[in-house]
């Protein structure tokens, strides 16, 4: 079977690849080896937020008691939280499934192996079939990075890919890595009352965000009873009596060991690359490399989402599987990394587009911050969420946009607002002009940017 183009992966990258390519006329051949939406839908972003809400309501329940609301004998059903975890995800499957039908789209159910002559051998349960395509959409995803820890090949550890399998709420877990995948399963693990210790290498957690915003989900975290351990680097891990006994060594020389019922590695990805083995790309470092336009090494073979490493978001990834579409003709789209945001789904969130002061610092750029603290809002002290603050840095000169980043209540939902700035090569003084609802928890940016320019109201 022939085809304009075949995207191997059916993750938030390639599927919507897939939509975008047969809605512009190609004939378009789709191949995932395990289930529709790949790690995003299935074993990331759905579950963990669907969990992460039920972690909401826990909080909220017990915050409540101060606000002359009881609920006495709070109990947690795993089985039924999990139930309604698959039930969305289920939900979100079907939804895909049927955009690809409507789309005329060939999906084939198997592993795909890509080869030098743009074909495609894909490997079924019951059968091998081979497809050819005039381009080639490489969208194959990552996978946990298992390190190389003493002693934990024999131990039953978890992953991302496989925690979601467990059948009962641990009393006591380990995390090891504190950046966005650790702290969210922190939050979801200690609203289910488990002791939850973060080992982290580095010296603070979600080490690659604002460091004003680290330090107040580090407090918050800590006041649910998280235990945190930065600098610390995990030696060995063994198996004793059914329980897991983790060594550590502290960047100071220190030793230290700590006991739980669950190990869980959240220290990141790695790019899947079984699929083009048989190819020579050019890569850079682990990863596929590509150029402005998505395109690889190979002519006709592109490449899109976490195999190319770079910002490993789900909405970054369909980003780009949209550009490569746009420019398998030709087109010369690019991507603009700029005003990609990026989100925490703890309570408090966190989020976050453009540079930060680090970045701007590091490259010599001169601009203005402004930072506002929901403990001024209105909305956020009667939704009781004060915690956090928005932080706005524009350019010295134009007053152009240049990052946010906000920690605190419903954050994720209000970062777009930032994004379409930034993406309109907004000024601050548009965003002071701006009427936003009050009560409202975006009105912080209205404080900002009116700060900035010398007019603010409540600053």
């Amino acid at each position: 079977m022939s085809y304009d183009v075949i995207i191997v992966g059916g993750g938030p990258g390639g599927y919507v690849a897939a939509l975008r390519a047969a809605n512009n006329g190609k004939r378009t051949a789709l191949v995932e080896a395990d289930h529709l939406g790949g790690t995003c839908l299935n074993r990331g972003c759905i579950p963990s937020k669907t969990l992460l809400r039920h972690a909401e309501i826990i909080e909220d329940i017990k915050k409540a008691e101060n606000w002359g609301i009881k609920a006495d004998n709070l109990t947690f059903s795993l089985k039924d939280m999990f139930a309604r975890k698959d039930n969305v995800i289920a939900t979100l499957r079907g939804g895909i499934a049927y955009l690809l039908s409507k789309g005329k789209i060939d999906v084939y159910n198997g592993f795909g192996t890509i080869h030098a002559d743009k074909k495609v051998t894909v490997q079924t349960e019951n059968e091998t079939k081979q497809i050819t395509g005039e381009k080639i959409i490489i969208a194959t995803g990552s996978q946990p990075v298992v390190p190389p820890i003493d002693g934990l090949s024999a131990v039953n550890y978890h992953t991302t890919d496989t925690v979601f399998d467990i059948t009962e709420i641990p009393k006591s877990i380990v995390i090891v890595g504190g950046g966005v995948i650790g702290v969210e399963f922190a939050n979801i693990f200690t609203s289910l009352e488990t002791k939850v210790t973060i080992v982290e290498l580095g010296d603070r957690i979600i080490p690659t965000e604002d460091e004003d915003a680290s330090k107040v989900l580090l407090k918050s975290l800590k006041e649910k009873g998280v235990n945190i351990l930065t600098k610390c680097q995990v030696t060995s891990v063994q198996e004793i009596n059914g329980g897991k006994t983790i060594s550590l060594f502290t960047t100071e020389g220190k030793s230290e060991t700590l006991v739980a019922d669950e190990v869980l590695l959240a220290v990141g990805r790695k790019p899947n690359l079984a699929a083009v083995s048989e190819l020579n790309f050019k890569m850079d470092g682990a990863h596929i490399a590509v150029n402005d336009y998505l395109e690889t090494s190979e002519k006709g073979y592109f490449a899109v989402g976490d195999v190319i490493g770079g910002l490993q978001l789900a909405h970054v990834a369909s980003a780009e599987g949209l550009t490569a579409v746009s420019n398998l003709d030709g087109n010369k789209e690019k991507m603009n990394y700029n005003v990609m945001p990026r989100c925490i789904y703890t309570n408090p969130q966190v989020a976050s587009v453009g540079m930060s002061e680090a970045e701007l610092k590091g490259k010599g750029i001169k601009y203005k911050v402004n930072v506002y603290s929901f403990s001024g809002n209105g909305k956020a002290l009667a939704m009781g969420e004060a915690t956090g603050f928005s932080k706005v840095m524009i350019d010295e000169k134009y007053g152009e946009v240049l990052g946010t980043v906000m920690i605190g209540a419903h954050v994720t939902e209000m970062i777009g607002q930032s994004s379409a700035y930034m993406y309109l090569e907004g000024t601050v003084d548009e965003l002071a002009q701006m009427v936003q609802p009050h009560p409202s928890l975006s009105e912080v940016l209205l404080e900002s940017a009116n700060a900035l320019v010398g007019k603010g109201i409540h600053s």
